[in-house]
């Protein structure tokens, strides 16, 4: 048991290949893209809409169509049924996210200059949990917002759900929720850092059964 534990954290401290480190330090690019993208927008449409209205909700802020006019008048329709202003404010649950993705992006690079195997899984986990963490919250985010309605709401309307992912129908208002462009680039990001921790354990083992061989063959020799 020992000889193996001894053999995996001798594996762990590997030095990461060229390729890899080269291939991470490409991927904080997209990376830091994402913190100056959109990673989200909210649309709807009505009657009395037919253009539409959305906002769009960045890292870092949230901003409405029309230099700022469809805020307003989102917020203005959210008012007769009772839920809370839509702002920044509003959303402070996501005040970590740009610190997170600032961690993430210094971590990467210096995974990337002097990292070894052990510090890209530490990496790869830290992206999957910072990644699924945001997106769980902005979930909990909306059902509080259609659930937590004002009683003395002008237009009373049960608790509801919003639209996540996709379209959806409230009252008069179809709703869409769709990922933008800052949301692919942390995809990219994500995915990528686990390709190259699977590319990097692959090759890994294949050099390993190649020595064994060779070790063999000495032996035998």
């Amino acid at each position: 048991m020992k000889l193996y534990l001894d053999s995996f954290y001798a594996f762990l401290a590997k030095p990461l290949k060229p390729r890899a480190r080269i291939l991470l330090a490409v991927l904080a690019v997209p990376l830091a893209l994402s913190f100056t993208q959109p990673l989200w927008r909210i649309s709807m449409e009505a009657p009395q809409y037919p253009a539409g209205l959305y906002l769009d909700i960045f890292a870092y802020t949230v901003e409405g169509g029309n230099n700022g006019q469809h805020m307003q008048e989102i917020n203005t329709l959210n008012h007769y049924i009772g839920m809370h202003t839509l702002d920044r404010e509003a959303m402070s649950d996501l005040d970590w996210l740009p610190f997170a993705l600032g961690a993430l992006f210094i971590f990467a690079l210096r995974v990337a200059a002097i990292g070894n195997l052990s510090a890209l899984v530490d990496l790869v986990v830290m992206t999957t949990y910072v990644s699924g963490f945001a997106f769980a919250r902005f979930v909990y985010t909306l059902y509080i917002f259609g659930h937590n309605l004002s009683p003395t709401a002008p237009v009373k309307v049960p608790g509801f759900m919003p639209a996540v992912l996709g379209s959806k129908q409230i009252a008069n208002f179809t709703t869409h929720s769709w990922p933008q462009a800052g949301s692919y680039f942390l995809i990219a990001f994500v995915v990528g850092t686990v390709g190259v921790l699977i590319w990097h354990l692959v090759s890994g083992r294949r050099q390993a059964v190649r020595e064994a061989k060779a070790a063999v063959t000495a032996v035998t020799a």
